[in-house]
């Protein structure tokens, strides 16, 4: 028994789209909405490898580290919840 998809689509109705969308009980997605790209992230991480790379080394990077780490996640908060509220 062969398998043809052109038969299938022959027998699609021609407002069904490739996948399906007009069938019924269907319904287009809602569109999604993407945060903007910020530098948060990768603060947050640069600060987290300093903050290990001290703790192996010196305490004066762990306290560098520490700093970007806690304003990378401040930074990054705060612009999401910028985002979430408009």
């Amino acid at each position: 028994m062969n398998h043809d998809p052109r038969s299938e689509a022959a027998a699609r109705p021609a407002d069904a789209g490739p996948h399906g969308a007009g069938r019924s009980g269907w319904h287009e997605p809602l569109p999604v909405s993407l945060p903007k790209p910020t530098i948060w992230p990768l603060v947050l991480a640069f600060g987290a490898c300093l903050l290990a790379w001290g703790v192996l080394t010196s305490w004066a990077i762990s306290l560098v580290g520490l700093t970007l780490f806690a304003t990378g996640l401040g930074g990054w908060i705060a612009r999401m919840r910028d985002e979430w509220n408009t």
